[in-house]
């Protein structure tokens, strides 16, 4: 079968003769139609491996090439045995949460922050970049038929973001500053949005992105290059800061200015994921009392509250598909566009099903 495989650092490359995994009990082959390209996959192409195991991963023993693609729809090919809560032709989405089950995180019901874990099409066990994958029953959710396959490709970024607005005390009435308008911060807007949260205050320096903010649905969008956050968004929250303040650009900057905009015991969600140490001076936090704290993934739970809210129509993301691509055109029109054109870019599909 045809499957993008990552080699390493700038190396993918789309293989033909790529094995097929068989359908054990409890699993299911899914078709993958649509992938959507995320931020990690440009981190392992251009600075990798990182998830992508260069030793055997400790639960899918595979090291590198492994098939790219975790942000994924698909149609039921074929279910094992013991499996009945699926049927061949059934649309479905794919939840790539990879966790062993047994430590002290999955104990503790947390199983997203696995000590063991990773992601299917990131860390082995097969990929959506692929003409059929192989995942466990589990991990699998039922796409109602108002939610089209491209939509369906969305469902893991809109996770994200669901699981993060889910760690915050938010409320009808809550005042919300986002820094960074990538794919996930645009996502939590949407969520934002979908809760009919009071005041939406989004902070992105590309001109297209603050677009994008806008027609997602944030009341104010700021360039950070112009107005100082801390203190506009004191004034448009109308009391002492922001309630919450989710920091999807994990960067320095970024970091001061949640500490320095949110409001007394108010929360800084840091959703980033962060690729170098910063300096960082807790007293920002200690004196107004206020809580910092992490989110990671994205929960079973957080998958099922995306679905429902894409079928009863308060989650609207189509406008965040920017493109869509073939398999052969993964490199040059995927990762490189999204590298090279972040300003006209935000979520590029790549469509595997064969016409």
């Amino acid at each position: 079968m045809r499957a993008a495989r990552y080699y390493g650092k700038e190396d993918i490359r789309i293989e033909t003769d790529v094995e097929e995994d068989g359908c054990g009990e409890g699993q299911v082959r899914i078709a993958p139609s649509f992938v959507g390209i995320c931020g990690t996959d440009l981190h392992e192409y251009l600075g990798g491996p990182t998830f992508a195991p260069v030793k055997p991963h400790p639960i899918t023993n595979d090291t590198i090439p492994i098939t790219l693609g975790h942000e994924f729809s698909g149609v039921v090919k074929e279910v094992g045995k013991g499996v009945t809560s699926f049927k061949p032709g059934q649309h479905v989405v794919v939840q790539p949460t990879i966790y062993c089950g047994s430590c002290g995180a999955c104990s503790a019901g947390v199983e997203n922050v696995c000590y063991k874990g990773g992601f299917i099409g990131l860390s082995g066990g097969g990929g959506g970049l692929s003409d059929n994958v192989v995942v466990p029953a589990g991990s699998v959710l039922n796409l109602p038929d108002n939610i089209p396959l491209d939509i369906g490709a969305l469902v893991e970024p809109l996770s994200v973001a669901w699981h993060a607005v889910s760690a915050a005390p938010l409320s009808p009435e809550s005042t919300v500053l986002i820094l960074g308008g990538g794919p996930i911060g645009l996502a939590v807007v949407q969520v934002l949005v979908a809760l009919k949260t009071k005041k939406i205050i989004m902070s992105e320096v590309s001109s297209s992105r603050q677009r994008f903010a806008r027609e997602f649905g944030a009341h104010h969008v700021l360039d950070p290059k112009t107005y100082d956050l801390a203190s506009v968004s004191k004034e448009l929250s109308g009391s002492d800061g922001p309630d919450v303040v989710f920091d999807c650009a994990g960067v320095p900057a970024s970091l001061n200015t949640a500490c320095q905009a949110v409001r007394a015991r108010g929360t800084v969600v840091n959703v980033a994921i962060w690729e170098k140490e910063v300096p960082f001076q807790p007293n920002m936090l200690v004196f107004k009392e206020a809580k910092y704290t992490a989110v990671l993934g994205y929960q079973r739970k957080d998958f099922q509250a995306v679905v429902d809210h894409l079928a009863n129509g308060s989650l609207k993301p189509e406008k965040m598909i920017t493109s869509r691509i073939r398999l052969e055109d993964l490199v040059d029109g995927g990762i490189k566009a999204l590298i090279n054109d972040k300003e006209s870019q935000v979520k590029i599909l790549v469509e595997v099903g064969r016409k």
